[in-house]
This record gives C-alpha cells, structure tokens and sequence, in this order.
C-alpha cells in the first residue's frame, strides 16, 4: 500500500543520514547534534542543582574520587571532556547521567553501594550512557517513531474518533514494541562498558554484581519485565557474570600496571 510505502521511506532517509555505531559495535541512530544535547545536558544539570539540595563535601569527595580514577582511563578525547559529578541528598537510590558529562548520584544508592568498587559500578555505568550516545539515540528514537506514526495517520486517513483510537493503539504498540525495549538495550549496554571502564581503573569488576544483590534486598515492587524501562535484577546479574572473564583480566593488567584507586568511604 502507499502509506506503507511512506513510512518506509521517511524512516529509511533518517536512518541512512544518521547511522552511528555504539562502544559495543552495535548500530545506532543519532540525529541529534553533540552540541544540542551538551547544552540540554548543562541545562538540565543546573536544574538539578536547584531543584535538590547537595550532600556533605565528604560525600562529594568520595565520589569524585572514583569518577576521577574512571575518566583517567577513557580514550583521549573522551577523557578530556568535562565531567562533572554531584551529589544529592535524597533517599531514592538513584544516579544518573546527562550529555555532556554530567553526573549525579543520591545517597540512597550510595547507602546501597558498600565499598569504593560497588560505586565504581554505578559510575562506570552512567558514564556508558554517556560514551554510547544513549540520549541521542533515544531521543532520535523517539523523533523517528513519531514521525512514522504521524505519516502513517494522514496517509491512511485515520480521522475522527475511530482513527484517534487507533492510533493511540499504533503509539502503545510503539512504547512497549520499541521505545521500553530499546531502553532495557541501552541499560544491558551501559552495564557492559561501565564494567570494561571500572576494571581498566583497576576496581573489582565481581563488585558490579555484589551491587545488585544489594539492589535485590531492598526489595520494592517491580513492573512486569515487558513494561519496564530496565532489565530485571537478575538479567542485569547475569549479563554481568557474561561478561565477567574479560572483565578480570582487565583488572589484572590493571592491578599490575599500577592502577589501585583508594578512595576512601566517608
């Protein structure tokens, strides 16, 4: 049919102009600008700034201590980026990480996170989605489903209370088949790099997993996995012990090439 023909089309033009490739060697669509999404990036994180009131310098210290000994090992250009990390007082456990190198993390996770190598974990991972472009290519993501959905409605006609139902049916399809599950993708890839990253700084990668049996024993409820923007507990658990053997032998080569971060937990 003709309207399937459009979608194809204009989805097909956006992806050809903006392929990119991930950390992993996985395929990407990016159509935003770097520039765009640092701004963005800066943005949001001064609102955070306002909006939640910072933890002690002790606290700050302790994790700009381990996000420090991470970046050092980043590629050049990465490295050199200005990464900033903050934290927050807030029960949630929580981090995050924004375009442009800015971070933060919530004292209720690191409440969670034991030792210096358990954070290392968390910041590894959000410095992943940074790396790997994840808010570009959720947002363009984003921008391409809406415009399939859009071209899809006039050109099939979908009018009136009928089509306005229908469509909303297309754009649940969309969450749950693409945009959820693409970020379940984003979160498993993070959490690969972050553990590559935290072994090259020489922390205990076996410390990524020591982590979310923490996470697990908080306990809470959980969303069905279909709905959930991030893999389970135990996925990430055993995502992680996949990827584990390589991950010690970077921190062996680590260890003997003189990478011991101490950071020491307030």
């Amino acid at each position: 049919m003709r309207w399937i023909r459009c979608v194809a089309v204009a989805t097909l033009a956006m992806t050809i102009t903006a392929c990119t490739t991930s950390p992993t060697g996985r395929q990407q669509l990016t159509l935003m600008s770097d520039a765009q999404l640092n701004q963005m990036g800066q943005e949001a994180f001064a609102q955070y700034q306002q909006d939640l009131p910072a933890a002690g310098q002790a606290q700050q210290r302790y994790a700009q201590c381990v996000a420090s000994a991470i970046v050092d090992v980043l590629p050049e250009r990465e490295r050199n980026q200005d990464w900033q990390i903050r934290v927050f007082e807030s029960e949630q456990a929580n981090a995050f990480a924004l375009p442009g190198g800015y971070m933060g993390v919530n004292t209720g996770l690191l409440a969670i996170a034991e030792t210096q190598d358990q954070l290392a974990s968390v910041i590894g991972h959000e410095i992943g989605h940074v790396l790997a472009r994840h808010a570009n290519e959720r947002v363009s993501t984003q921008t391409s489903t809406q415009v399939a959905l859009s071209v899809l409605g006039s050109a099939a006609g979908l009018q009136g209370p009928g089509g306005d139902q229908l469509m909303g049916a297309l754009g649940l399809g969309a969450q749950y088949g693409i945009m959820l599950p693409f970020s379940r993708r984003h979160e498993s890839e993070a959490d690969v790099i972050g553990l590559r990253l935290m072994a090259d700084a020489g922390f205990d990668p076996r410390a990524s997993v020591a982590l979310w049996e923490n996470m697990s024993a908080q306990g809470g409820a959980r969303p069905p996995e279909w709905m959930s923007t991030h893999p389970s507990h135990g996925q990430r658990m055993q995502g992680l012990q996949a990827e584990m053997g390589n991950a010690m032998a970077r921190y062996e080569q680590a260890r003997q090439a003189g990478r011991t971060p101490n950071c020491p937990r307030p």
